[in-house]
């Protein structure tokens, strides 16, 4: 016989799994494994994309670190960087280091094609090559005080419009920001034991589910 404390928990553990929101990593570079890994501990089901197909059964996606002209290389066969513009003016998406540039809307030295979703400009590779990787603590507008933020070959975002929310700073320019349901940040959060920014972006998932449409 089952106990019925065992049967209580399975049932709110099959709930809360139900609840929970289907979030997408884009599957082509970064470590879009570690992405998930922090999604499942946000409390998301997170699952890998490779197709534009697999976007119809998303609630949001994950735009991940990597090389943003060879991501672009990829989207650009079987119509996937038009499904994945549809989606992202649809429901929420999060992009990090070279996610941050596929989201902006004008890309710098040099520049390159980008979704356009987020209005904000973005100049490639701004903070150095991998041997100035650096690994900071930074002042963060989130809950819980400083961020620690892993940066690698990072972009810098150099204008934001004023309906962007600057959500943390480096040396005076934007690394983590919010437009509606759109997030970015030039650092890597996935490498970080600190789930405070996927939890943002998982809670924004769950709100904008809620309400039903996109915010304004």
């Amino acid at each position: 016989m089952i106990p019925i404390e065992s049967t209580q928990s399975n049932t709110g553990d099959e709930l809360a799994h139900r609840n929970a929101p289907h979030i997408g990593v884009l599957a082509i570079q970064g470590d879009y494994e570690r992405h998930a890994a922090a999604l499942e501990e946000s409390g998301a089901q997170p699952s890998l994309v490779k197709t534009p197909e697999a976007l119809a059964e998303l609630d949001a996606l994950i735009l991940p670190g990597g090389e943003s002209t060879t991501m672009l290389k990829f989207l650009n066969r079987n119509n996937f960087f038009e499904a994945l513009k549809v989606f992202a003016q649809q429901k929420p998406v999060f992009g990090t280091c070279a996610g941050a540039i596929l989201l902006a809307k004008e890309v710098r030295k040099p520049s390159q094609s980008s979704l356009s979703i987020l209005d904000i400009a973005v100049e490639r590779n701004a903070y150095g090559a991998q041997r100035d990787s650096a690994i900071l603590t930074l002042d963060t507008k989130l809950p819980g005080g400083p961020l620690e933020t892993v940066f690698i070959r990072a972009p810098r975002i150099v204008s934001a419009a004023p309906e962007v929310e600057i959500l943390a700073e480096r040396e005076g320019f934007p690394v983590l920001v919010r437009q509606g349901h759109t997030i970015a940040a030039t650092f890597h959060p996935e490498l970080s034991a600190d789930r405070r920014v996927h939890q943002l972006f998982v809670d924004l998932v769950h709100a904008n589910s809620h309400a039903g449409h996109r915010p304004e």
